[in-house]
């Protein structure tokens, strides 16, 4: 079993495909159900990303639905592929959301919120390992997000799977995760 970042994105996106949808859906609720553990619950500027149905991603509907019961402030984000940077919106009743090229559900407009107000980022992933390193589609995107946030901003990676031991070729610019949340447990780096 392979441990570096290259190979790891080809295995996990391939688990991810063989997913059955259901499955897929029940393991998104058991994700959020297990969140409701975290010592988060006290922040208000939570960042969540909206999931590529293509890639199967974690369906983070219910941790929508769990955040706006708990009357906290939803931040979402747009990508822009030249730059690799990401800019981030209020999501409101009135945030109209269209998918991007690449399968990507974005805002369309809205009220723009500074990286440095955001509190609890939920990082998108596809393998992650015991010491808290992520490995996410490589484009780099999060991780110049996870730089502009304030060094105390909560970390938390959401992923179908469990750890691997070591993720290999970590660089030590890549920013760690603070926790990462599977459908069995909570990772606490």
């Amino acid at each position: 079993m392979s441990t570096n970042k290259k190979e790891l994105r080809i295995q996990y996106k391939n688990f991810r495909k063989e997913l059955p949808l259901d499955v897929a859906e029940d393991k998104s609720l058991a994700i959020a159900n297990n969140l409701i553990e975290l010592p988060i619950w006290n922040k208000t500027y939570f960042h969540v990303f909206l999931p590529i149905e293509e890639q199967k991603e974690v369906n983070t509907e219910y941790i929508l639905h769990l955040l706006s019961g708990k009357d906290k402030e939803i931040v979402v984000s747009k990508s822009d592929f030249e730059t690799r940077e990401m800019t981030h919106f209020l999501l409101t009743d009135n945030t109209k959301i269209k998918k991007n090229e690449y399968n990507i559900p974005e805002p369309v407009n809205g009220l723009p919120v500074a990286a440095e107000m955001i509190e609890v980022v939920f990082v998108p992933l596809l393998a992650f390992d015991l010491a808290g390193n992520r490995v996410g589609y490589g484009k780099g995107f999060y991780d110049k997000f996870l730089a502009a946030c304030k060094p105390e901003t909560i970390k938390i990676g959401l992923s179908f799977f469990e750890a691997e031991n070591l993720i290999e070729d970590v660089f030590e610019l890549d920013i760690k995760l603070d926790y990462c949340v599977t459908p069995e447990k909570v990772y606490t780096f």
